[in-house]
């Protein structure tokens, strides 16, 4: 099977579709890698690591797509890359299609492209396993985005999250205790700031609050407790996830009017359209802006900017499905693997997975 690793083209986009140990484990079993020039530079891996790993160095986004049966990518490909797509070929990333435009769905159908998102393959105990570890560092990253942007010369209100003696600690309210949600409550906790944490599963809140040992103050997820919350909160974070479906809104415009001046949203369930009436995607060059008073952030791909370790996240959790793939090849994996099936967006010119036909549909019948 020939294997391309294209070079991420979104803005701060340093991660890379397969580290060089991965490529060199496919070599060894006869598959022929190739990646484009400096596809890992942002994870610490040059060119050179890819070539003693036996892969073949491409210079052009083109032949990289050209070349491949199958494509390792991490954030969804842009329009220019869909244009690059062979008919038949397998593409494996966050590809988040449910938020995507609808012109690149038709592609993938028409193209007849196997379309496989890494955070829709899930096991038979419903678990995300390649969602939940890239999760892990975004949620262990928000509080360090949010400490920043607390400062006067980023616009904030000029606080330390933790306080100081004889002075409170920031007010942190999290919406959402999967997995983001959790290892964020954790770190701000670490802090030392004060977490709410919302999510309309009652399971999950006594396993969050045993896991914090009680420190963080767990709330049902209903609308008032949103309202309330918000009213005096100085960080806010969205982190709301609907497997494979757009996110819903659960933070209205009112409650963003409601805040506190300068106090702080980040959306991190924007990758799959935000969680917040006044959420729009943002990008690392320019990571925030200021609606209804209140700084937003909203990058979609925020662990782009850790390259080293959310490849290094994602490549462990990813592994075996492409050696699975890889050694048996697409049909005999879908039909071994039920966790890779519901990874499944497109296959054969369809729309395989039930949530974005549902969105796709509505949208068709809105246009």
């Amino acid at each position: 099977m020939n294997i391309s690793i294209p070079k991420e083209r979104r803005d701060s986009e340093f991660r890379v579709g397969l580290t060089p140990a991965g490529v060199e484990l496919l070599c060894r079993a006869g598959h022929t890698c190739y990646v484009e020039h400096d596809a890992g530079i942002g994870s610490g891996f040059s060119d050179y690591d890819y070539q003693q790993a036996g892969a073949r160095i491409v210079y052009q986004g083109e032949e990289a797509y050209g070349r491949a049966d199958l494509l390792l990518k991490v954030s969804r490909p842009t329009v220019q890359e869909f244009e690059w797509m062979r008919p038949g070929q397998i593409i494996m990333g966050f590809l988040h299609l449910a938020a995507a435009s609808p012109d690149k769905v038709r592609t993938l159908l028409e193209k007849k492209i196997t379309a496989i998102g890494y955070e829709v393959i899930q096991d038979d105990a419903g678990h995300l396993p390649i969602l939940q570890s890239i999760g892990y560092v975004a949620g262990a990253m928000i509080p360090q985005i949010a400490a920043a942007l607390a400062q006067n010369n980023n616009g904030g209100k000029g606080i330390l999250l933790g306080g100081a003696p004889g002075i409170a600690p920031a007010e942190v309210v999290i919406i959402g205790g999967g997995t983001v949600g959790t290892a964020a409550a954790r770190t701000f906790l670490g802090m030392g700031a004060t977490v709410y944490v919302l999510d309309r599963n009652l399971d999950r809140l006594r396993a969050l609050h045993n896991q914090c040992s009680g420190h963080c103050i767990t709330m049902v997820a209903h609308a008032s407790n949103i309202a309330k919350l918000l009213r005096f909160a100085d960080v806010v974070v969205g982190a709301v996830l609907v497997p494979g479906a757009r996110a819903p809104i659960v933070i209205t415009r009112e409650m963003v009017k409601s805040m506190r001046r300068r106090s702080i949203l980040i959306d991190a369930s924007i990758d799959q359209g935000g969680c917040a009436e006044t959420s729009r995607p943002t990008t690392h060059s320019s990571p925030t802006y200021v609606e209804e008073d209140v700084i937003h952030y909203c990058v979609p791909n925020m662990t782009g900017v850790l390259g080293r370790t959310a490849t290094h996240a994602i490549n462990n959790a990813v592994w075996p499905f492409i050696q699975r793939i890889g050694n048996t090849g697409l049909v005999e994996a879908l039909e071994e693997s039920s966790a890779l099936t519901r990874g499944l967006y497109t296959h054969n010119g369809e729309i395989i997975h039930p949530k974005l036909r549902k969105a796709f549909e509505s949208r068709r019948a809105s246009s």
